[in-house]
C-alpha cells in the first residue's frame, strides 16, 4: 500500500474527524441515553406522505425525477421555495439567487472553497457549529472566536476584532453565523445586533455567512428578522449568504439544502458544485417540492414543534430537580439544543466517561470552540430521545456531575 502520511493532498491532511461522530462510536451500548447527536426524532419523519408522492411523482414525472438536473437545481423546486420565503421571511428572491444543494454541509463546503485561502482568517462564534468549523479548517481557515452571551454574539469584541484585523491589512473573508437556536448553545441572536451586524458588514466589507437550519422550528417567543431580510430592508449590501436545511424540518436522509444569496456569488458556487456532484437528486427536490406545495410543511412543522417544546420542557424540568448548585443551562425558544455549564474548575471532557460509567452521554463543549476552550459545557439535544429517557438521562448525568464534584473535594 502507498504511504498515504507521504502521498495524502492537503485538504485531507487537515481534515479531522467529527468529535460528536468518534464519540458515538463509544457509545453504541443501547443501554446509554444519549444526548449527544443531533438527531430529528424518528418518529415524526413523514413515511406515508413520502410514499405518496413518491409514486406520484414517478408516474407522471418519473423521467425528469431519475435523470440527471441542472447543477443550480430544478426550476420546479426554486419557484415553491421562492414562495416560501415570501410568505414565512418577506423575502423577495428570483430564481437566480438559488442555488440548491445536497444538504447544508455541502454549502458550507462549498463557503469554504469559495472564499478561504489557506492561512486566511475567518470569524466565527464561540461556541460555532462544529460542522463548521471542520469543513472551514479543511480549507486552511485560521479562526478567530468571539465569545456569545444570551443574545448572541458580543458586538464590541466583534468589532473590535474586525478593527484589528483591517489595520494589520488581514484578508479577513467573512463571518460565520448561526443566528437561531444555535447549534450547540440553542441561543437566538437579537434583532438589535443582526441591525448591527449587517452595519459591520458594510463598515468592514466582510461577508456574513447565516446558517439557519433550525428558525422554522421556533415553539417560543417572537421570531427576530432573519439577517439577509435586515440587510434588503436596509443597507443591501448583497453581503449577507443564508443557508437553509431540509434536514431538521423534513427529514436529513433526503440530503437537501437550499443558498439565499446574490446572483455573482450563486454563479461562482454553481461552478464549484459542477465539480463536486453535478447535480443534487432531482427525485428528492421534486419530493421537497411537493412538500412545500401542497401545504403539508405548515402541518408538519406544527407537529415537530409540539413534541420537541414538549421535550424541551422535560429537560429542563429534570435539570431543575436533579442538577446540584453551581450548574447552569440555556432555555431556548426553539430548536433541537440547551448547553450546559459547569463551573469553572470542572472539566466536562475528562467527565465524559464518567458520564458513560453513568450510562448516558453527551458532546464536550470544547469540541465546539475554535481554540479549545469551554472545557466546563456541554451540549444536550432534546430532540432525538424519549420523554422518559429525557427523564432518566438528566438523572444519570447529575449523578456523574455530583460524583465528580464529590471528588474533587475529596482531592482539595
Amino acid at each position: 500500500m502507498i504511504d498515504l502520511a507521504k502521498n495524502l493532498a492537503v485538504v485531507p491532511r487537515r481534515t479531522k474527524g467529527s468529535v460528536i461522530r468518534e464519540l458515538l462510536k463509544l457509545i453504541s451500548n443501547p443501554a446509554i441515553i444519549s444526548f449527544a447527536g443531533g438527531l430529528p426524532d424518528p418518529k415524526l419523519f413523514p413515511c406515508d406522505f413520502v410514499k405518496k408522492v413518491a409514486g406520484d411523482i414517478l408516474d407522471k414525472k418519473g423521467a425528469m425525477a431519475l435523470q440527471y438536473g441542472p447543477t443550480e437545481g430544478l426550476a420546479e423546486f426554486k419557484e415553491e421555495f421562492i414562495k416560501f420565503l415570501k410568505k414565512y421571511e418577506g423575502i423577495d428572491a428570483k430564481p437566480e439567487n438559488l442555488l440548491i444543494t445536497t444538504a447544508s454541509q455541502q454549502a458550507l463546503d462549498l463557503v469554504g472553497r469559495l472564499f478561504i485561502d489557506a492561512g486566511d482568517p475567518i470569524i466565527v462564534e464561540m461556541p460555532s457549529y462544529m460542522g463548521g468549523l471542520q469543513v472551514f479548517k479543511s480549507c486552511g481557515a485560521d479562526f478567530i472566536g468571539i465569545k456569545i452571551d444570551d443574545d448572541g454574539i458580543r458586538i464590541e469584541d466583534l468589532e473590535e476584532r474586525l478593527d484589528w484585523l483591517k489595520k494589520q491589512d488581514e484578508h479577513y473573508k467573512f463571518i460565520y453565523i448561526v443566528p437561531d437556536f444555535q447549534n450547540p448553545s440553542g441561543v437566538t441572536l437579537s434583532e438589535e445586533k443582526r441591525i448591527k451586524i449587517v452595519e459591520l458588514s458594510q463598515k468592514y466589507d466582510v461577508a456574513i455567512i447565516e446558517d439557519s437550519p433550525y428558525r422554522q422550528i421556533r415553539f417560543e417567543g417572537s421570531a427576530q428578522r432573519m439577517i439577509y431580510k435586515v440587510d434588503s430592508d436596509t443597507l443591501k449590501t448583497r453581503n449577507i449568504i443564508s443557508l437553509f436545511t431540509f434536514s431538521k424540518t423534513f427529514a436529513p436522509g433526503l440530503r437537501l439544502g437550499v443558498v439565499l444569496a446574490d446572483e455573482a456569488i450563486i454563479r461562482r458556487m454553481v461552478t464549484l458544485k459542477q465539480s463536486f456532484d453535478l447535480c443534487t437528486s432531482s427525485f428528492n427536490q421534486l419530493i421537497a417540492s411537493e412538500f412545500l406545495r401542497t401545504g403539508y410543511f405548515e402541518k408538519h412543522i406544527e407537529t415537530i414543534k409540539k413534541v420537541y417544546k414538549s421535550k424541551k420542557d422535560v429537560m429542563i424540568a429534570a435539570l431543575e430537580r436533579h442538577m446540584p448548585e453551581g450548574v447552569t443551562w440555556t432555555k431556548p425558544e426553539g430548536g433541537l439544543f440547551l448547553w450546559v455549564r459547569l463551573p469553572e474548575n470542572m472539566d466536562a471532557d475528562e467527565m465524559f466517561y464518567e458520564a458513560v460509567k453513568e450510562n448516558v452521554a453527551y458532546v464536550i463543549g470544547s469540541a465546539f470552540h475554535a481554540d479549545g476552550s469551554g472545557k466546563n459545557t456541554m451540549r444536550l439535544n432534546f430532540s432525538y430521545p424519549t420523554e422518559e429517557q429525557i427523564e432518566e438521562g438528566i438523572k444519570r448525568l447529575a449523578s456523574a456531575i455530583k460524583k465528580t464534584m464529590a471528588l474533587q473535594q475529596l482531592v482539595k
